[in-house]
């Protein structure tokens, strides 16, 4: 499975895929609105894939077909790594299938269902955002989600990738990787706790504090 990282951060971009961590990056308005401060935000965008070599979603603002596939093109001009991002509305699908015949490659956002999914994978997307988090916070099974979804595009051979968005802990990534979900997106503060247990960390100490008895020993025996 694809790890991006959520955030239009660049320092945190920037640690990211220098550890070799990340396959990409996604974005939305709000992230943009976070970090870009006085910065033109398609600047901001040029500047992330710039720092990765893989796919980065830059999101349209508009929610009418011809104002979403206007959109699309421009931030497709921003890079060749740029992947617009559109909402699951029913002028996305539109703008989505236009956008697609362009040869613009796609991450269809928002999507709260299976059959949501489908439709997307239907209209071409690359790839299509079930959100994980914000259906559990109301309840909902979210896996059951990315479940139903990954057997839809195998019963069919959709080609559509599967990415977990709304990421909120280190076991929803576990989950979406065993169901099978092609991609998982997540902020900076979980791909970090993906790194770490307590078990590692008393495990190392334990290791240096032996290595340091053993020093010491070999000193005195010298």
């Amino acid at each position: 499975m694809k790890i991006f990282l959520d955030t239009a951060d660049l320092s945190d971009i920037r640690w990211a895929s220098q550890a070799g961590l990340i396959d990409g990056v996604t974005t939305n308005p709000t992230l943009l609105s976070k970090h870009a401060g006085d910065v033109d935000p398609q600047d901001v965008l040029q500047e992330i894939c710039s720092l990765v070599d893989g796919p980065v979603s830059a999101e349209v603002v508009a929610v009418d077909a011809d104002g979403m596939y206007g959109e699309g093109r421009e931030l497709a001009k921003l890079a060749d790594n740029i992947v617009v991002k559109i909402p699951m509305l029913e002028d996305g699908m539109l703008a989505t299938r236009r956008l697609v015949a362009d040869g613009v490659k796609v991450n269809v956002t928002l999507a709260f269902s299976s059959v949501q999914c489908l439709l997307a994978a239907k209209a071409g997307a690359t790839y299509v955002s079930p959100f994980l988090g914000r259906l559990d916070d109301i309840g909902h099974d979210a896996m059951e989600i990315v479940r139903e979804a990954r057997q839809m595009f195998d019963n069919f051979g959709l080609e559509t990738e599967i990415l977990a968005a709304s990421i909120r802990h280190p076991r929803h990534v576990a989950e979406a990787a065993l169901i099978g979900a092609d991609v998982a997106t997540m902020p900076t503060a979980v791909l970090k706790k993906l790194l770490l247990h307590p078990l590692t960390d008393r495990g190392l100490d334990q290791f240096l504090n032996d290595w340091s008895k053993l020093v010491a020993r070999a000193k005195v025996n010298a």
